[in-house]
């Protein structure tokens, strides 16, 4: 199995540099293009073909789209999805902070994967859990109360009545208030994921991949004589960072077109 993992592209407008970088991203996917490193010694790469594209929230600076009101924006990207479905690639989506109330397009139309919080995944006998991380933190507890609130059947319900070209102005409101209240340190935020990461290890996952924190990095530990992974996946602002997996191995990757 071959896999890649990606978080925070932010995507909102079609003309910005982050969001043509992800179209070539995603075409070099479909094509098979994409160079990643096969052997952490030597640096040695290679160009894959992928199975999965695992992405773990917030792909889109917001959502708040129906099946029958997509924002023209996001249509081109969405596009080139279907074309790595039609591909033959499995394409699974982890909601974010900034990206909900997903299922009902990607899921019930598309035939995509989307899971509100975690994606459990087997890869080749690992346990892997797969998520947005933006819950990992339990003690910014105005944030936890704002997102709550955000994702209740309420406001579901609310927002569908509003029409779909001023539900995406407020959107964008509402993705700018969600990135003022999670707005930290990335690396400390990296560290408030600790204790999450560790329960996890303890229920029997042996890789935690996460987003939201903004920075790469990935992490070996040795827990009851059994190797641990814990990745941040980074994002598609200022890294354009992403995992690839090969072999129960881990790649941390930057993007060069």
């Amino acid at each position: 199995m071959k896999a890649v993992f990606i978080s925070d592209a932010h995507l909102r407008k079609s003309t910005d540099e982050r969001y043509q970088k992800m179209m070539d991203f995603l075409e070099d996917i479909k094509r098979g293009n994409i160079q990643v490193t096969v052997n952490a010694a030597t640096n040695e790469t290679e160009k894959k073909l992928i199975s999965d594209l695992y992405i773990a929230g917030d792909f889109f600076d917001y959502w708040f789209c129906t099946k029958e009101d997509i924002n023209p924006e996001f249509k081109p990207v969405i596009e080139k999805l279907i074309e790595l479905q039609k591909a033959g690639i499995r394409v699974h989506f982890s909601e974010g902070n900034h990206d909900f109330f997903m299922g009902e397009y990607f899921h019930d139309v598309l035939g995509m994967e989307v899971l509100e919080e975690n994606t459990e995944a087997k890869l080749d006998g690992l346990n892997v859990l797969i998520a947005h991380g933006d819950t990992a933190d339990q003690s910014n507890t105005t944030y936890l109360f704002f997102r709550g609130l955000l994702r209740s059947r309420a406001f579901y319900n609310f927002q569908r009545l509003i029409p779909a070209p001023v539900r995406w102005k407020l959107a964008g409101l509402t993705s700018t208030a969600s990135k003022e209240m999670t707005a930290q340190n990335g690396n400390g935020l990296v560290k408030k994921m600790h204790p999450f990461v560790m329960e996890k290890f303890n229920e029997g996952y042996d890789v935690i991949i996460l987003g939201h924190c903004h920075v790469p990095g990935i992490n070996y530990y040795k827990i009851q004589n059994r190797k641990k992974t814990f990745a941040t996946l980074g994002d598609w602002i200022q890294y354009y960072s992403f995992l690839y997996y090969e072999n129960n191995n881990f790649f941390l990757q930057h993007y060069r077109p």
